[in-house]
C-alpha cells in the first residue's frame, strides 16, 4: 500500500518543517514543502497534523537473545517492541547460544530473523581469541560489524590476548564495535566485595556495582581500544560510554564522515546514577555500570559537545528471577528498555534545553552515517520509507503490563512519559498503529556501503 502522511513537522537533518510525504512502494517518493501542489496515487492519508515524523530509529545495540536464550527473549517478540518504540532497524549482538562467531552461525540468525522480525535487521560477528579466519571472511557490505568483548559480560566472550587483539585490528575488514571494560580490576574489585559480604561486613546490593566496575575499569580498556585503533587505522566504535574520564579519549571536532574512532552512549546512563541503585535496586544492574551524577552530567555534555556519536539501547532482557535475586553476585547484568527509549530521551532532552533534531541525529542519521547504512537514516526521496510518527503532547504512563517483551518487565514500570511514537513505518509498510501491531510485513536485512 502507499501512504500520504499529511501536514507533519519533519525533523530531518537539522531542520524542522512542515510537509506532507508520499510513499509508494516502499520508498519515500516525495517530500512536499508548504505552497507545492501534489496529487498522490492510490494512498492512504494519514493526518500528522501536531506530530513529528522523524526518520525510522537505527539502534545498533541490541540483544534479542536467540537462537538459545529464547525464554527471555526472541526476535520475533523484541522486534515488535523495538517497532512499538520507532526502531526500524537493529543491530544485534553475538552473545547468543551458540555464540555467533562464525559465517555459517552468523547465516543462521539472518535466516531466522528473515522469517521472523519486524524491522530491519543486521548481525554483528563475534570475535575470540583463536576465530580471526572467520573475522576476515566477512563481507562488510552484509555484515554491519565486529563484536569485541574486552571485559567479559553476558556470554563470557573476553578476547584478552594481546597478539590476537592487534591482528584483529589490523584485519578486520569491518567497524570493530568494542565493549570496554578491564578484566583483571573486575576480578580483582569482584573477589574483594565477596570476601566483605562473607565477613557481612557489607549487604551485596546493587549499590557495589559501580565499585566493582568501575570507572577506572572502563577508562583503562577504552584507552587500549583507542590505541590499537590509532595504531592499527581501524574503525573503532566504543559501546556504552559510562564515564566521564573515557569522553577524554575521542575528538569532538572531526566530522562524523572522517572519524574512524567513534563513541556511543545508552539512555540509562543519562538517565540514572548511582543514587537510583537505592530505589530500582537489580533493575538497573548493567554492563557496565551506571556511574556517578558527575558522570551523567558529563555525559549529557558530551553529546551536546560532540564527543558521543550515537545513542543504542543495548536492550538486554532477563527473566524476573534471574535479576531479582537476593544477592549483587547472582543477578544478572542487563535490561529491556528498546520500547521506550525514544520517548524518554525526547522528553530529557527538551528538559536539557535540547530540540528533536539533536536527539534525531544521534538515533537515526549518526548511526546510518557511522556504519555506511545503503538510504537508510534519512528522510530523503529515494530513501527507504523507514519512519516514525511522533506525539510530543502525550500522556503515555509505562507499565510492565503493555510492554511486548517476552520477558514481561522494565525498570521504567510507573514513569510518566509525555512522548510516545503513534506510527511506525519499515520499509514503507505501516507496522504500528496506535498500539496496534501489524505483523503481515517483515523488515529486510541491512546492507552497507564501502
Amino acid at each position: 500500500m502507499n501512504y500520504y502522511i499529511k501536514n507533519a513537522t519533519i525533523i530531518n537533518e537539522g531542520e524542522s518543517f512542515m510537509a506532507h510525504l508520499y510513499i509508494k512502494d516502499g520508498i519515500i517518493a516525495k517530500i512536499v514543502r508548504d505552497g507545492e501542489v501534489f496529487e498522490p496515487e492510490n494512498a492512504r492519508v494519514i493526518d500528522a497534523c501536531g506530530k513529528y515524523l522523524i526518520p525510522g530509529i537505527i539502534d545498533e545495540h541490541v540483544h534479542f537473545r536467540e537462537p538459545g536464550m529464547t525464554a527471555k527473549a526472541d526476535i520475533c517478540s523484541e522486534s515488535r517492541a523495538a517497532v512499538a518504540g520507532g526502531v526500524t532497524s537493529f543491530m544485534e549482538m553475538p552473545n547468543t547460544v551458540p555464540q555467533t562467531t562464525t559465517q555459517a552461525l552468523l547465516q543462521e540468525k539472518f535466516d531466522l530473523a528473515t522469517e521472523k522480525s519486524l524491522a530491519n535487521f543486521s548481525f554483528y560477528i563475534g570475535a575470540t581469541n583463536d576465530n580471526l579466519d572467520e573475522i576476515v571472511k566477512t563481507d562488510p557490505t552484509k555484515v554491519c560489524g565486529v563484536k569485541l568483548f574486552m571485559g567479559s559480560s553476558t556470554g563470557n566472550m573476553l578476547v584478552d590476548k594481546e597478539s590476537v587483539l592487534e591482528t584483529l585490528f589490523k584485519e578486520s575488514p569491518c567497524l570493530i564495535a568494542a565493549h570496554c571494560e578491564d578484566e583483571a580490576i573486575i576480578k580483582r574489585n569482584t573477589l574483594h566485595y565477596k570476601e566483605l559480604a562473607e565477613k557481612h561486613e557489607i549487604v551485596p546490593d546493587a549499590s557495589i556495582h559501580p565499585l566493582v566496575r568501575t570507572e577506572e575499569a572502563c577508562y583503562r580498556s577504552t584507552e587500549k581500544a583507542v590505541s590499537l585503533a590509532q595504531k592499527t587505522g581501524a574503525r573503532l566504535h566504543v559501546m556504552h560510554i559510562s564515564t566521564r574520564a573515557e569522553l577524554l579519549l575521542f575528538n569532538p571536532s572531526t566530522p562524523l564522515l572522517s572519524k574512524k574512532i567513534t563513541a556511543e552512549t545508552c539512555p540509562h546512563y543519562l538517565l540514572f546514577d548511582d543514587r537510583d541503585y537505592s530505589q530500582y535496586g537489580f533493575a538497573i544492574k548493567c554492563n557496565p555500570a551506571i556511574k556517578s551524577a558527575h558522570d551523567k552530567r558529563a555525559l549529557w555534555r558530551g553529546l551536546q559537545d560532540g564527543y558521543i556519536d550515537t545513542l543504542g539501547s543495548d536492550h538486554a532482557p532477563h527473566l524476573r528471577e534471574e535479576k531479582f535475586t537476593d544477592s549483587y553476585f547472582t543477578a544478572k547484568s542487563g535490561f529491556p528498555s528498546i520500547q521506550h527509549d525514544f520517548a524518554l530521551m525526547a522528553d530529557h532532552f527538551r528538559r536539557n534545553h535540547l530540540d528533536l533534531t539533536a536527539l534525531v541525529k544521534l538515533m537515526c542519521h549518526n548511526p546510518a552515517t557511522l556504519y555506511r547504512i545503503d538510504r537508510r537514516g534519512f528522510i530523503r526521496e529515494g530513501y527507504f520509507a523507514d519512519l516514525a510518527l511522533v506525539d510530543t503532547n502525550a500522556n503515555m504512563l509505562i507499565a510492565n503490563e503493555d510492554v511486548k517483551y517476552k520477558c514481561g518487565w522494565t525498570p521504567y514500570d510507573g514513569t510518566l512519559a509525555h512522548t510516545c511514537v503513534t506510527h511506525t513505518f519499515v520499509n514503507g509498510n505501516l507496522v504500528y498503529e496506535n498500539g496496534i501491531i501489524h505483523d503481515e510485513d517483515k523488515g529486510e536485512r541491512l546492507t552497507f556501503c564501502k
